[in-house]
């Protein structure tokens, strides 16, 4: 019975921690979902500045909100069971995303937007060295090699509008660490607390949308022209503005569950697909002006994408394959039943001292 018993308890240990697996084709679906919501809220964004000339930060607090909303209704739907995590925990990620936020459009207001995109490809590669150096992942090197067709890429989509200064460069790497920094921890805190996306965004949501509020009095006006309170808004300017945080709240859960369940480097590689996505997009519906050359790096692009898809892909295979032969081996006894039968019969029979002295060490090593 004590042989059965330790067995028992080594597969409970193993199936209680495991992580739930998710279809190909449902982790599909939310990557496709998420890139659909992303053009949508650069859309609505886009109309909310043209038309209204809305504060941007003030706008991302707006949206932090709404995210904190739908997450108190999505709780009291039972969508999901509100796990307690330390706060001290979770600000980390709620400040590393405000400093996304503040550094990102710092870097904005003193880079052009082609310098500005180069750079913010570097989050990719600062991903990979984040998560090597600190928490021991691996990469293999057909996925690291996949960063050169995507920053080749980049590249000849961004290259006309270099311009490079002092101040602009810093502000721009500050905002690649801050930012890599936010999507490995997303990832890292999911795993260390053994919590899905929406419990882990239950806490950063708030948390974020309060240190917002701290510091956009010193970037944004409030009460003067221009600010929140300082304009008078339409219904139908609130009502756009609404929209984009709705759509934000689906945008954030999605983030989460993406860098959750799949990895940082993943959702890195979705992000340069996107913006492929708007600047085509950009150029079918508004005919905004596209260079050769910078539909030459979109291909570049997409074949660096599809190639770290299918090596991942088939790197899942392997680990999964790995993972299922290493729990056989913990639900499986070590020797045979044959064995365990005749280590049985002999503790029932009679036995001399040296027998009694053995016995134990048996018994252990099954």
């Amino acid at each position: 019975m004590a042989v059965s018993n330790k067995v028992t308890t080594i597969a409970i240990d193993n199936t209680t921690s495991k992580k739930p697996e998710y279809s190909r084709l449902f982790v599909t679906f939310n990557l496709a979902l998420n890139i659909a919501l992303s053009i949508s809220i650069i859309l609505l964004n886009k109309s909310v500045y043209t038309h209204y000339h809305f504060p941007n930060m003030t706008l991302t607090l707006v949206h932090f909100l709404f995210t904190t909303a739908g997450m108190v209704v999505c709780r009291l739907l039972g969508v999901f069971v509100v796990k307690p995590l330390p706060l001290a925990s979770m600000l980390p990620i709620s400040l590393t995303f405000c400093g996304f936020v503040v550094i990102t459009n710092l870097s904005l207001q003193s880079n052009t937007v082609g310098t500005y995109q180069i750079m913010k490809a570097l989050t990719t590669p600062c991903v990979m060295i984040i998560q090597g150096v600190f928490y021991s992942k691996t990469f293999s090197a057909k996925v690291q090699m996949t960063l050169i067709p995507i920053g080749v890429g980049v590249f000849l989509n961004s290259y006309f509008d270099l311009k490079f200064n002092i101040v602009g460069i810093v502000f721009a790497l500050a905002g690649v660490l801050v930012t890599s920094l936010y999507q490995v921890w997303v990832n890292e805190k999911q795993a260390e607390f053994s919590c899905n996306a929406m419990q882990l965004l239950y806490y950063q949501a708030p948390l974020s949308a309060t240190c917002l509020a701290i510091i956009i009095p010193f970037f944004e006006p409030i009460f003067a022209s221009g600010g929140i309170f300082g304009t008078p808004w339409t219904l139908e300017s609130i009502g756009l503005i609404c929209a984009t945080g709705v759509v934000a709240f689906a945008i954030n859960v999605s983030i989460f569950w993406i860098i959750g369940n799949t990895s940082p480097l993943t959702y890195n590689m979705m992000g340069h697909c996107k913006f492929c996505l708007t600047l085509l997009g950009g150029y079918v519906m508004f005919r905004d002006p596209i260079q050769w050359s910078q539909f030459i790096g979109i291909v570049i692009v997409f074949i660096g994408i599809l190639a770290y898809s299918q090596f991942r892909m088939s790197e899942q295979k392997a680990e999964k394959k790995l993972k299922e032969q290493q729990q056989q081996k913990l639900t499986s006894p070590t020797q045979d039943p044959k064995s365990l039968d005749d280590l049985l019969q002999h503790t029932n029979s009679p036995r001399s001292t040296d027998d009694e002295e053995m016995l134990p060490r048996k018994v252990e090593q099954i």
